[in-house]
């Protein structure tokens, strides 16, 4: 709430803002930056500030983006050609991200993930502060509404789009409420859902969500993760784990991965074809062939680079859909990806978002 009410109190942006960041910390601008340091949640930022908002930019943290999720980033590269050419201020993961290398930017702003805040620690963040520089932390990682919809404020304000940002904001909270209204006149669902991170093929067991993100989606829908009470944030289930809980429901979180021929491909550039030949390897796990998913076929490939974002309302509903198909009948979640984009972004989603194993 007090979160909020810093954000929604804020002066129009042209006067000087400040607001409070999703790390707590009050950041006081004269005005809207011009030169901004971008870390995550691109898609955010760019839905947020309109078409306009990649010419602000000076910097990037590329791995995440570039790597993370290539064919997402070539979409955006052949309509911004410039962001070839923007510096990189380094990557959490690997250590490399530094205040140094955002200050080399000479960036108003640098808009970091409150994982990236938190590996540069409070020496990076003193050192951006003393550099004139001006950290604002988002968190859709989360996975709730409330910090989804206090990040979209927030970038509002830091990027002089109040209004824009709070429209995306009421559209987000109105299909989370649409999805819970669904669920609550459908009843509860006892069905259990395994998720498993299909990075690396069905030799090697991948991450699943205890907290945050994944599991993140399964609470909000009322599915019961087995995951839950058995690891933190994430990691790895034992196969012997999963084939005693019998999931009824089993997501394979795929993505555009470079060098990772086993993965299941989803998003930009995907194609069915062969996403369904790597959920039928991965169904073809020893001891897969008689839980209940696999006799169903409530097997979903879902694309792991669209959760933590302002279009994650599209996964939310596909989970639920499969929990609760009669109440969900009448939706279609790649519809609604593909208006999405159509209203707030400034390419097409080409590709596969979402898939079940024939």
């Amino acid at each position: 709430m007090a979160l909020a009410m810093a954000v929604l109190g804020a002066q129009a942006a042209q006067a000087g803002v400040t607001l409070t960041d999703l790390d707590g910390r009050q950041v006081v601008l004269d005005h809207p930056p011009e030169r901004i340091a971008l870390g995550f949640y691109f898609e955010d930022y760019l839905a947020v500030a309109g078409p306009e908002g990649a010419d602000r930019l000076v910097a990037l943290s590329r791995a995440p983006w570039a790597d993370w999720r290539p064919g997402q980033w070539k979409a955006y590269a052949a309509r911004y050609p410039q962001l070839n050419s923007l510096p990189d201020i380094g990557h959490a993961d690997d250590n490399t991200l530094s205040a140094e290398a955002i200050i080399a930017t000479r960036p108003d702003v640098a808009i970091l993930s409150t994982w990236q805040t938190s590996a540069l620690g409070e020496p990076g963040l003193r050192q951006l502060d003393a550099a004139g520089v001006k950290v604002v932390a988002l968190d859709y990682n989360a996975q709730t509404v409330e910090r989804h919809v206090l990040s979209t404020q927030v970038l509002g304000a830091v990027l002089g789009q109040p209004e824009r940002a709070q429209r995306l904001a009421d559209l987000y909270r109105a299909k989370i409420d649409d999805t819970l209204a669904r669920i609550a006149m459908a009843g509860p669902s006892h069905l259990k859902i395994y998720v498993e991170l299909a990075q690396s093929g069905p030799r090697e067991v991948g991450n699943s969500y205890g907290k945050g993100m994944w599991a993140g989606v399964i609470d909000l829908v009322g599915g019961q993760n087995i995951a839950a009470g058995q690891i933190g944030n994430w990691g790895p289930l034992s196969p012997e784990y999963v084939i005693a809980q019998q999931p009824d429901v089993i997501l394979l979180a795929g993505s555009e991965w470079i060098n990772r021929p086993a993965s299941v491909p989803m998003g930009f550039g995907a194609t069915d074809t062969v996403a369904q030949t790597r959920l039928q390897a991965y169904a073809a796990r020893a001891g897969w062939a008689d839980l209940p998913a696999v006799e169903t076929r409530q097997v979903y490939g879902i694309y792991h680079g669209g959760i933590r974002t302002l279009s994650d309302f599209v996964y939310v509903r596909s989970v639920a859909k499969a929990l609760y198909p009669d109440a969900f009948a009448d939706v279609d979640p790649v519809q609604e990806l593909q208006d999405f984009y159509a209203d707030w972004l400034p390419v097409a989603p080409d590709g596969l978002f979402v898939t079940r194993l024939k």
